[in-house]
């Protein structure tokens, strides 16, 4: 999409929708960081999917997705660790259909209780948002780690 035509998305501004984006991509790993699975989870569509590089097959629908968040969360914390998901790099390319296709660097930071931070993994994630109302919703997540191919 040129420059030109990013200047609106439906009858908003584009750099309204991309702050949108970045809010919504605050919220959702603030919510996956504190170990809130069930709000997290229910940033995606009821059938949205989710396709991490540690899962053989995508994981669909919010009550599964909810139910991995909420164990990777108790592993984390019997871990004694602590991870944080930052999103960068945001591309946002909005699509005749409304929904938005978005690319971003995921980096995942650990901290081992008592210990120091360190980057866990680099990751590009690539996401399908869609509108419900006045709200965005992931319909689809895939991620991939920048050490696998």
């Amino acid at each position: 999409m040129s420059v030109q035509t990013q200047q609106q998305v439906g009858n908003r501004a584009f750099a309204e929708v991309y702050a949108e984006v970045q809010q919504f991509y605050a919220r959702q790993m603030y919510l996956l960081d504190t170990g809130d699975a069930e709000q997290w989870a229910a940033t995606f569509t009821e059938d949205g999917s989710f396709a991490p590089p540690s899962a053989p097959a995508p994981i669909r629908g919010r009550e599964t997705l909810a139910a991995g968040a909420k164990r990777a969360a108790q592993e984390l914390a019997e871990a004694g660790q602590r991870h944080r998901h930052l999103l960068l790099a945001i591309d946002v390319e909005p699509q005749q259909d409304d929904s938005l296709v978005v690319r971003s660097y995921a980096q995942i930071v650990a901290t081992p209780r008592g210990g120091e931070s360190r980057i866990h993994l680099m990751c590009e994630t690539h996401d399908v948002l869609v509108r419900d109302g006045d709200r965005l919703l992931v319909k689809d997540r895939r991620v991939t780690r920048d050490d696998q191919d």
